[in-house]
C-alpha cells in the first residue's frame, strides 16, 4: 500500500483532492465570514443607525463564540471525521449570513453573528488543520504549509471583491451574494472532496516506537491538565494576542512616526507578503529545531521585532522592513499553532486536543484589535502599546521555554513532521 501522503499511487488521490478543496474553501470561508466585514461595517452602521462599536461588537462576539465552540467541534470531528463537520459548518454559515443580511433589528443581527461564530468553528483553520493532520500524518507540514499559503489570499481576493460589490449593492445584498458564493463553493466541496477514510490513528508508530509514543495511554483529561499543555497554551495565547494586535495598530504607529497613510498601508501589505515567506521558511526551521525550541524561537522573535517597531524612530524604510519581518514571524506562528499539538501528543487525538488548545488563541485573536486600541488609549501612545505587546511576546517565549516535555511528548521518527527534530525525550526520561 502506498502512503497517502507521498503524493504517489492511487491512495494519494483522496487526500490530495481534499487538500485542494480545503485550500479553496478556506479562502472562501475566511474571505466571506471574516474579511468582508471590515469593508462593510461602516455601511452597516450608516444604514441601520447602530453605532459602529455595536456593529463590531456583534462580529467580535461571533468570533469569541467560535473559539468556545471549537472545543466540542474538535471532539465531534475527532470521532466522526471532517466531512460531516465541515459540510454542516458550511450550511450553517450560509444560513447565518442570510440572517445577517435580513436582520430586522440589532438583536437579530447579534444572534446571526453568534450563529456565524459557531459555523466558523466548523470551517476555519482548526478543523482544516485537524483534517490534514489526520490524513497526512508525518507529512502534515507540507500539507499545512500549502493550506496556509493558499488561505493567505483570502483578504487579497475578498476585500476588493466586497468593496466592488458594495459599489453597486447595499450591504444586505452584498451579504446575500457572498452567502451564495459560500454555498456554491464550500458545501459541495466539503461534501464531495473530504471523503478519504478517517482513521487518524493510522499514523501512530508501530512496535517499540509505538509503545514509546503512547506512553501508555494517558487520557485526554490528563494531557489537558498537564503542565506542558497549559504552559504552551498560555505561551501561544500571549503571542497570538501580541502579533494580531500589532496588525491592527500598525497604521497609527507608523503615521505617528511621520509615514504617510499610503506607506503605512503598504507596510501592512508587505506584512502579508512576509507571512507567505515565513510559512515557506517554517519547514526548514522545523527540521532543525525541537518543538519547544522552534516555538520559543518564533514567539521570542515576534516579541523582539515588536519591541524594535515600538522603539525605532526611523527611517521609514526600516520601519516598513521590520513590519514585513513581523508578518513573516506571524506566518511561521500560524504553522507552529497548526503543528504543535500533533508534534507533542501525536495525530490520533489531534482533533480533540487541538479544539481545546486553540480556543484561547482564537479568543485572543478576536479580542486583540479592541484590547490593543484600549491599551493604546490607556498608555497614552502607540509606541508604548508596542512595548507592552513586546513584553507579552517575551512572556510567551519564557512560558514556551518553561514548558518541559514529558514521556508522551516523544514522537517517533514515523510520526515526526517531515523529519522534524523532536525534543528527544524517551519513555524513561
Amino acid at each position: 500500500m502506498v502512503d497517502i501522503s507521498t503524493g504517489e499511487g492511487p491512495a494519494a488521490v483522496g487526500p490530495r483532492r481534499a487538500l485542494i478543496a480545503l485550500c479553496v474553501t478556506t479562502i472562501v470561508s475566511y474571505g466571506v465570514l471574516y474579511y468582508a466585514f471590515p469593508v462593510l461595517a461602516g455601511g452597516i452602521a450608516a444604514d441601520t443607525g447602530w453605532s459602529r462599536t455595536a456593529v463590531t461588537a456583534a462580529f467580535s462576539a461571533g468570533n469569541l463564540l467560535g473559539a468556545v465552540a471549537g472545543v466540542p467541534v474538535g471532539r465531534v470531528l475527532g470521532g466522526r471525521g471532517p466531512r460531516p463537520v465541515m459540510t454542516a459548518g458550511s450550511i450553517l454559515a450560509v444560513a447565518a449570513l442570510a440572517g445577517v443580511a435580513e436582520a430586522p433589528s440589532y438583536g437579530w443581527f447579534l444572534a446571526a453573528w453568534l450563529t456565524a461564530g459557531v459555523a466558523m468553528a466548523g470551517v476555519f483553520y482548526p478543523p482544516a488543520f485537524a483534517a490534514l493532520t489526520g490524513w497526512y500524518g508525518p507529512h502534515r507540514v507540507r500539507a499545512l504549509t500549502t493550506l496556509t499559503l493558499a488561505a493567505g489570499f483570502a483578504s487579497t481576493i475578498f476585500a476588493p471583491l466586497t468593496a466592488a460589490l458594495a459599489g453597486h449593492l447595499d450591504w444586505r445584498e452584498v451579504y446575500l451574494v457572498l452567502a451564495a458564493i459560500l454555498a456554491v463553493i464550500t458545501i459541495p466541496a466539503h461534501a464531495w472532496a473530504l471523503s478519504p477514510p478517517w482513521h487518524p490513528e493510522q499514523h501512530a508508530s508501530t512496535g517499540r516506537d509505538r509503545a514509546r509514543h503512547e506512553t501508555s495511554r494517558r487520557s485526554d483529561r490528563e494531557v489537558l491538565a498537564s503542565r506542558e499543555f497549559l504552559l504552551l497554551v498560555a505561551a501561544l495565547t500571549f503571542s497570538a494576542f501580541a502579533l494580531y494586535a500589532v496588525v491592527v495598530n500598525l497604521v497609527p504607529l507608523l503615521t505617528g512616526r511621520g509615514l504617510s497613510t499610503t506607506l503605512a498601508a503598504w507596510a501592512i501589505g508587505l506584512g502579508g507578503v512576509g507571512q507567505v515567506a515565513g510559512r515557506l521558511c517554517y519547514r526548514p526551521l522545523a527540521a532543525r529545531l525541537t518543538v519547544r525550541g522552534r516555538t520559543a524561537t518564533v514567539i521570542g522573535a515576534g516579541g523582539l521585532a515588536t519591541l524594535i517597531l515600538g522603539t525605532l524612530p526611523g527611517p521609514g524604510f526600516a520601519l516598513v522592513a521590520i513590519a514585513a519581518l513581523v508578518g513573516a514571524i506571524r506566518g511561521m506562528f500560524t504553522l507552529v499553532e497548526a503543528t504543535i499539538v500533533a508534534d507533542l501528543w501525536g495525530t490520533a487525538r489531534f482533533a480533540r486536543l487541538n479544539g481545546v488548545f486553540n480556543a484561547p488563541l482564537t479568543a485572543a485573536t478576536a479580542l486583540a484589535p479592541s484590547i490593543g486600541a484600549a491599551l493604546a488609549a490607556a498608555l497614552g501612545s502607540y509606541p508604548l502599546l508596542f512595548v507592552a505587546l513586546a513584553a507579552a511576546g517575551g512572556l510567551g517565549a519564557a512560558l514556551a521555554i518553561a514548558a518541559t516535555s514529558r514521556p508522551h511528548a516523544a514522537v517517533s521518527a514515523e510520526n515526526r513532521p517531515d523529519g522534524a527534530a523532536t525534543d528527544g525525550h524517551t519513555a524513561a526520561a
